[in-house]
């Protein structure tokens, strides 16, 4: 029976120890590979939802208040355009009047993001990974040293983000993020403080 203990049992003990050991090293860099990947794919979609908020304000002199309205603006929505024929660098062509400036609406669609060709506005919505989740999008005019400032905001919060992955690990990550008064997900502009509309991954 001693001889049983010591040549099966033991051994076996060793290994399951030895298994928990790797394993409990491994599951965070599994995580971190995956929340890097799911990251990337996010950071895009907040870029685009951006590109168009800035396009729309230009536009409207606001940001867009809903994703209904910003979907609306790619998919029906005109820009104007100042196109120049001609070189101002060009002396010559400058005073014989041949550099002019011309004003052109464009549709949206057809003047942003044009070189993404598997773009589609309707996913702008979403958030990836989520099963379904959408994007918390939100926009004011605040008044800030008396001038009226729209502001927008647009958050992917990491338990949408990170739906299905390591329980532990997302509440160690939104504990981390919360208790360094961080938002705990990602995020691009914000309607509390001007910040030039900047994500915070960048």
């Amino acid at each position: 029976m001693k001889k049983i203990l010591t040549y099966v049992i033991c051994p076996l003990i060793i290994i399951g120890l030895a298994y928990l050991i790797v394993n409990s090293i491994m599951e965070p860099v599994k995580f971190n590979k995956e929340r890097s990947a799911r990251e990337a794919d996010a950071i895009t979609l907040l870029k685009d939802i951006r590109t168009l908020q800035v396009a729309y304000k230009n536009v409207h002199n606001h940001y867009a208040p809903v994703m209904d309205s910003l979907i609306d603006f790619y998919n029906n929505g005109e820009m104007t355009i100042v196109k120049q024929i001609g070189s101002m660098d060009d002396s010559l062509a400058v005073a014989r009047k041949l550099v002019r400036r011309e004003t052109i609406k464009m549709k949206v669609r057809d003047t942003i993001l044009v070189d993404r060709k598997d773009f589609k506005a309707e996913n702008l919505r979403t958030i990836p990974y989520s099963g379904g989740d959408t994007v918390i999008m939100k926009s004011v005019i605040k008044t800030v040293s008396g001038v009226n400032v729209p502001l927008f905001e647009a958050d992917i919060p990491f338990n949408s983000l990170l739906k299905g992955m390591d329980h532990q690990l997302l509440v160690n990550l939104n504990f981390e993020r919360t208790d360094q008064n961080r938002y705990p997900g990602l995020q691009v502009g914000s309607i509390e403080n001007p910040n030039n509309n900047a994500g915070n991954w960048e």
